[in-house]
């Protein structure tokens, strides 16, 4: 049996983790043989990630000390296995889940809490869809500078002539 000193130390662990990260994921690992959980848990380390276990009342401890995990505690339950992502690799946790779960009916998705709300275990495939915080802004940029690459092009194009600018710019809406 653990002491309350290494009690402390697993829950000062935690913490560290959850100030270094936003969100965490939670799968049941139970059935699972040690051999598929060690290759689950090599999949995440190839991705930068840790699959780490620890006692669910360790955990809510943790949790509860953070606060913004509330969502969580009604599923803190069975052998779980948790792993902690930032902003910028959240959907990164749940491909690593889906494409196992390819070849394994192991472990059970049993759901994500990303920056306060709660995700069921229903939600991998959305969660694997999610873009990270700079495929956004890549997205919103690409937006923004598309009309004016077309005003430019346009401005180029027919001798550079604003009559001509004003035709192909005309032409490019229809």
């Amino acid at each position: 049996m653990a002491t309350k000193v290494q009690k402390q130390q697993v829950v000062d662990e935690i913490s560290v983790l959850l100030e270094s990260n936003t969100s965490v994921y939670m799968a049941n690992y139970q059935g699972m043989s040690v051999a598929e959980i060690n290759r689950l848990r090599g999949d995440f380390r190839k991705q930068g990630m840790q699959f780490k276990v620890y006692k669910n009342t360790l955990i809510k401890r943790a949790l509860e000390q953070k606060g913004g995990f509330e969502s969580a505690f009604d599923h803190l339950a069975e052998p779980t296995a948790y792993v902690f992502v930032n902003e910028e690799r959240l959907a990164a946790p749940a491909k690593v889940l889906k494409n196992f779960l390819k070849d394994n009916k192991r472990p059970a998705f049993k759901g994500a809490v990303i920056e306060g709300s709660f995700y069921g275990p229903d939600q991998l495939d959305a969660l694997a869809e999610l873009k990270t915080k700079n495929d956004i802004i890549g997205d919103i940029m690409g937006l923004l500078m598309s009309p004016m690459s077309n005003i430019i092009g346009a401005l180029q194009s027919q001798g550079s002539t604003i009559v001509g600018a004003v035709k192909t710019i005309a032409e490019k809406g229809k």
